[in-house]
């Protein structure tokens, strides 16, 4: 190689591609990112969930893998369409990806961010008044994270604003107080969220709780069951079977490590009790299809 190739490289501004190995490294630190961000949404839908009927994942014995599984429960229309227009988003905001999308979506994107870049005090302060009205007055209760998202994304549109209008780069040092304290109101959107809908699902599941598994429970000896509900079955099947007394009109919550949750048939959240059995040899337990 002749000593006029590098230099020219170097003016040409061509650079190697990365090692096989930097890629690895890459990869492997993108998704431990996207494994913990899944785990931390997973504990949080699946605590409110749960939470809806007395109960903790935790004691449960919920382990990372589940957390994670659980976390795709927030894949929602809404949120796959955001997702969508985050990519677009951040392929318009680079060179390259910018050649393979039409110039009018480039034009009206680039023109619609500055937009709001230059009013990003007011995007703050919209999150701000709606942060007071969720907190203060209980206002908004559905959407109670969009105050925190567009404190986050206002701070981002600042800090966008200010490194365009310098003609020199800001150091870290100078940036890292916005983009943390952006972070912090994006991650507090996420849990809002995560929380939000996994209270939504449990409150559709006990409104549907005759759609559930239902749990026919056989005892040897009269386990008391109590309930206000009038579906809450009970049968004396004789002295001469071992497994004697027949209870039904219960509702599967989940089932976990020989233990059943359930509940009676038109169960309330408020009053209402969540009834746990254990597998033994005077307990069997049958599951049916629920009522569709």
């Amino acid at each position: 190689m002749s000593p006029s190739q590098p230099s020219a490289e170097r003016r040409t501004g061509a650079a190697a591609p990365p090692s096989p190995t930097a890629l690895i490294n890459i990869v492997a630190a993108q998704a431990s990112i996207i494994a913990a961000l899944m785990f931390y949404m997973g504990v949080i839908y699946t605590s409110a969930y749960y939470g809806h009927f007395h109960l903790s994942p935790f004691n449960l014995g919920f382990g990372f893998a589940e957390f994670v599984l659980q976390s795709l429960n927030l894949m929602t229309f809404p949120v796959l369409v955001g997702a969508v227009v985050l990519l677009i988003a951040v392929a318009i905001s680079g060179h390259r990806p910018q050649q393979a999308l039409p110039n009018s979506l480039v034009h009206g994107a680039a023109l619609a961010t500055a937009t709001l870049a230059r009013y990003y005090l007011v995007v703050v302060a919209a999150g701000l008044v709606l942060l007071v009205l969720w907190w203060e007055w209980q206002l908004f209760l559905p959407y109670r994270w969009v105050g925190p998202l567009l404190i986050g994304l206002g701070l981002l549109l600042g800090e966008k604003r200010k490194i365009g209008a310098e003609q020199t780069p800001r150091g870290l040092r100078d940036t890292a107080v916005l983009i943390f304290a952006a972070g912090l109101f994006l991650l507090w959107t996420i849990t809002l969220a995560a929380g939000q809908l996994g209270e939504s699902h449990a409150r559709d599941a006990a409104r549907d709780v005759v759609q559930r598994t239902s749990l026919i429970v056989f005892s040897a000896e009269r386990l008391g069951l109590t309930s206000p509900s009038p579906g809450l079955g009970f049968q004396d099947l004789g002295e001469g079977v071992y497994l004697r007394y027949q209870y039904w009109g219960l509702r599967l919550v989940t089932a976990r490590d020989g233990h059943y949750y359930a509940v009676p048939l038109e169960w309330n959240a408020k009053t209402d009790r969540v009834y746990v059995f254990r597998e033994s040899d005077g307990i069997r337990m049958e599951l049916a299809p629920g009522v569709q």
